[in-house]
C-alpha cells in the first residue's frame, strides 16, 4: 500500500463542519445520479455492476499496482476487488474528481482492511 503522506494526515485533523459534509454528499450524489441517469435501476456507485465498474472506474498505472498489491497482501476476493473500486469512486466523487486516482484507491483500500480487522471477514 502506498503510505499517506503527513501532509495529508495533517489535513485530517481539522475537522470539517456537518453542513460542509452534507454538501459534499448531496453533490456526490447528483453526480451519480447524473452517471447513471441511462441505467434505469441503478442511482448510486453500489449498485454498479461489474461492467460499469469497467466504464467508471478507469485506473491508472500507479493504482493498478496499488490493488493488485492490496489483493496479493490481503488475499482479496474478486468480490472484494469491485467493493474496492465500488468505494474509491464514491471517494472521488466526494472529492468532485471526475477520475479514481491512487489516494481515492488507497483509502478505499484502508477502509477495507479495516472492515477485515473489525468484522472478521
Amino acid at each position: 500500500m502506498v503510505p499517506v503522506p503527513f501532509k495529508k494526515l495533517a489535513e485530517m485533523n481539522a475537522s470539517e463542519s456537518s453542513d460542509a459534509v452534507r454538501k459534499r454528499v448531496l453533490s456526490a450524489r447528483k453526480i451519480q445520479e447524473e452517471r447513471f441517469a441511462e441505467n434505469n435501476g441503478v442511482y448510486a456507485n453500489a449498485q454498479m455492476t461489474s461492467k460499469l465498474i469497467r466504464e467508471h472506474v478507469l485506473l491508472d498505472e500507479e493504482s493498478n499496482e496499488l490493488i493488485k498489491n492490496a489483493m496479493d497482501r490481503l488475499g482479496l476476493s474478486a468480490r472484494a476487488y469491485d467493493r474496492i473500486l465500488k468505494v474509491a469512486r464514491t471517494v472521488a466523487d466526494l472529492e468532485d474528481e471526475e477520475n479514481v486516482k491512487s489516494h481515492h484507491l488507497s483509502e478505499a483500500i484502508h477502509y477495507r482492511s479495516l472492515d477485515r480487522e473489525n468484522w472478521g471477514g
